[in-house]
């Protein structure tokens, strides 16, 4: 990669050129993020997760820079307009809007009032009025009068749409203006004017707002922006013009000292008529357009932190599940579980009006109970949640059951996809979404994999972000995730597969394929038997995979086969086998790690090694807890102003977190309800699943609406 570039990236994050460099070289290879940073640390000083992939974003932006430089430096170069200079200013920019800036003057337009003037011949005038080379433009006016060109007026009228061009492509002017907008523009919405005075709207708050777009949280700006895309708002920037004039004005006449004053009253005009139709709409675009790219970013970070404390949450391990989707009118859904989510039986029972068929639902639930030996009931947290868990409670069960609620976002449309119909052929979807609900509680990340992160709803105006860098963003979370957990290589799907470093779907597939064909797999070193899987998928992937009980319990850690020579060396001068070295802290605690550096191993691989082999096979996630509602409250008619209750977040944005406390609607905890402390975001305070307590402080019915406050509550 160019130089330019890596000293850029090195100084914008912070870290040496060489870190980056050796990043760039390990991407070129073929590494992928997690692998780079849990195995390659020597190689790029520590870097985390985050930082590697911070330098992959810039290694993508900077190469389709260069495509674009390529195809700026083509186009002028046909022109016949390329010089030296401008082609090293070319080479040196490592900004977009700056690329495009230098070549706005080069750039095929569509026809113009600037090109019209130029086809009548009128550049040389306005040429000579630009650069104060006469002393009376009208009389260098009256030259110019043809058959197209009737009066003096049009003439000078069409040397100042040339000119008011000029300045509309000055670099310099665009800059200024650019950073001027970006500091000090106001972004200001109003009701459109087609919507009725009494409309009711959720843009309300936006139907005469005015803010500053240098520091205006990321919510507000899409709400705006969405409010407008939806036809209930109209936006613009506010800025001072004359101040931006006076800017513009300053940089034009700097270098045309000294100035004759008829020149300069014809230039005063272009440049008025320049801002007003080219600069401020171009600057304006550009502006908003900017701070959008910035809201998105934040709305997408606050995305994946979201989805991976999702992915990430508490197992509760390989239980036998009864899962129930509930309903009213429609009944509840039942299915049973085995330990490894397969399908035992479904069924529906009726436990609520208009049916009531209470008796014989409990009848049931404790003969499948019974039957199936049960560990855990889960059950959706939509409609008729709270009354169907009130109904499972008041049946006896047998000691140690667990009651969960479980997010249902997501599950219809895990049980609509195509994945789910080849899971399960024969059953419909109301089946394939209690089954993905038992799933969510035995293992969330194996389980929500297999569903679009966007439908998950864990997110703040997902819809409204770029979608390109969205998905790019929840991609990695997901294989952040799914790597940082480790997957046990004989039970996972092919869709939790595809995710591992280095794999892919077509991959998952042979490896699946290859386990049903041989049986379970004894080793990582028979990957290398699936079919294309080469040596470097093996690299990248085997650290990420485990085996139980397989021929090496190495295979069992996240210990790279790489090193398996090296823990065996360590094993033999302890004079233990792998085993002992394994299970006795006592032997592991007296191992010397500087003592086995080399050129490529480095105490940050060493420190690891020791780690993973006191932990063989240990998730690193904690365990489910059981959240348990408050029983004085079913609907939102049972909230009063004051209560205290127990929640669970479900949902952080940057304005503030949701929590569910056992009824239909969430309720907000605002950002300033959060901490007593100011806080900059609410991760500081509060994470997704966090079972929390709550105060009641406002309660909207008409709207449903409920305002929580986390001040001073115990959590």
């Amino acid at each position: 990669m160019n130089k330019l570039y890596i000293d850029f990236i090195a100084s914008d994050l912070a870290i040496n050129k060489w870190q980056v460099e050796h990043c760039i070289e390990l991407f070129d290879d073929g590494s992928t993020i997690p692998f780079i940073s849990r195995y390659r640390k020597e190689r790029t000083g520590s870097l985390d997760e985050v930082q590697v992939t911070q330098i992959k974003h810039y290694h993508t932006r900077f190469l389709e820079l260069e495509k674009r430089k390529k195809s700026i430096l083509s186009s002028i170069e046909e022109q016949g307009k390329l010089t030296d200079e401008l082609a090293r200013n070319i080479d040196n920019c490592v900004d977009m809007p700056k690329l495009e800036d230098i070549y706005l003057p080069y750039k095929q337009k569509r026809r113009t009032r600037a090109s019209i003037a130029k086809e009548r011949g009128l550049e040389p005038l306005a040429e000579m009025i630009y650069n104060h080379k006469t002393d009376c433009p009208v009389g260098e006016a009256k030259e110019f009068i043809n058959k197209e060109i009737e009066t003096v007026e049009q003439a000078l009228e069409g040397a100042r749409d040339i000119i008011a061009e000029w300045v509309s492509e000055n670099i310099k002017v665009r800059e200024v203006l650019r950073e001027q907008y970006s500091k000090y523009a106001k972004l200001v919405s109003k009701k459109h004017k087609d919507l009725p005075d009494d409309v009711e709207s959720k843009f309300s708050n936006y139907f005469n707002f005015s803010g500053s777009i240098s520091n205006m949280p990321s919510h507000r700006v899409l709400a705006v922006l969405r409010g407008e895309r939806e036809g209930e708002l109209t936006t613009k920037l506010e800025v001072d013009a004359e101040y931006s004039l006076n800017f513009v004005r300053r940089i034009i006449f700097s270098n045309n000292m000294p100035l004759n004053k008829l020149c300069q009253n014809e230039i005063e005009k272009s440049i008025e008529d320049s801002y007003k139709r080219l600069l401020h709409p171009s600057i304006e675009n550009e502006t908003i357009r900017a701070a959008k790219e910035k809201a998105d970013i934040d709305s997408i970070k606050v995305f994946g932190d979201n989805l991976s404390a999702l992915l990430l949450a508490p197992p509760a391990g390989q239980k036998r599940v009864l899962a129930i989707d509930p309903g009213f009118r429609t009944g509840c859904k039942i299915v049973c579980l085995g330990e490894q989510g397969e399908l035992l039986h479904n069924d529906t029972i009726y436990p609520h009006p208009p049916v009531n068929e209470k008796i014989q639902s409990i009848k049931k639930i404790s003969n499948l109970v019974e039957s199936y030996k049960i560990d855990i009931i889960a059950i959706g947290d939509g409609t008729a949640s709270r009354e169907t868990e009130s109904f499972i409670k008041k049946i006896p069960m047998p000691k140690g059951i667990q009651v969960f609620s479980v997010s249902e976002d997501g599950a219809s449309v895990y049980s609509a996809s195509p994945l789910a119909r080849e899971e399960f052929p024969n059953y419909d979807v109301t089946v394939r979404g209690a089954v993905s609900i038992g799933r969510r509680v035995m293992d969330p990340l194996a389980e929500l994999v297999k569903i679009d992160p966007k439908s998950i709803g864990v997110g703040q105006y997902q819809h409204d972000v770029d979608q390109t860098l969205l998905k790019e963003m929840l991609d990695n979370t997901v294989v952040s995730c799914v790597n940082k957990v480790g997957i046990n290589l004989n039970t996972a799907s092919k869709h939790l597969l595809s995710y591992v470093s280095g794999i892919g779907p077509v991959l998952a597939q042979n490896i699946v394929d290859h386990r049903t064909l041989n049986g379970p797999f004894i080793s990582r070193i028979e990957l290398l038997k699936v079919k294309r899987l080469g040596s470097k998928v093996f690299e990248q992937c085997a650290g990420f995979l485990r085996i139980q009980n397989g021929d090496n319990l190495l295979d069992n850690t996240a210990v790279h086969p790489e090193r398996y020579d090296l823990v065996t060396k360590i094993a033999a001068d302890k004079k233990v086998d792998i085993s002992t070295l394994i299970s006795d802290n006592s032997v592991r605690d007296s191992i010397k790690i500087e003592d086995y550096i080399t050129e490529d191993i480095g105490i940050p691989t060493l420190k690891d090694i020791v780690y993973e082999l006191s932990k063989p096979g240990r998730d690193p996630r904690s365990t489910a807890k059981v959240m348990e509602f408050s029983q004085e409250v079913h609907t939102i008619d049972d909230l009063k102003i004051g209560m205290i209750l127990p929640g669970i977040v479900t949902n952080i944005t940057n304005f503030g977190a949701f929590v569910d406390i056992g009824i239909k609607q969430d309720g907000l905890v605002h950002i300033s309800q959060l901490s007593e402390r100011f806080i900059s975001s609410p991760q500081e305070i509060v994470k997704l699943h966090q079972h929390v307590m709550v105060k009641v402080i406002e309660v909207d019915k008409i709207r449903s609406r409920i305002q929580l406050s986390m001040k001073n509550n115990k959590s």
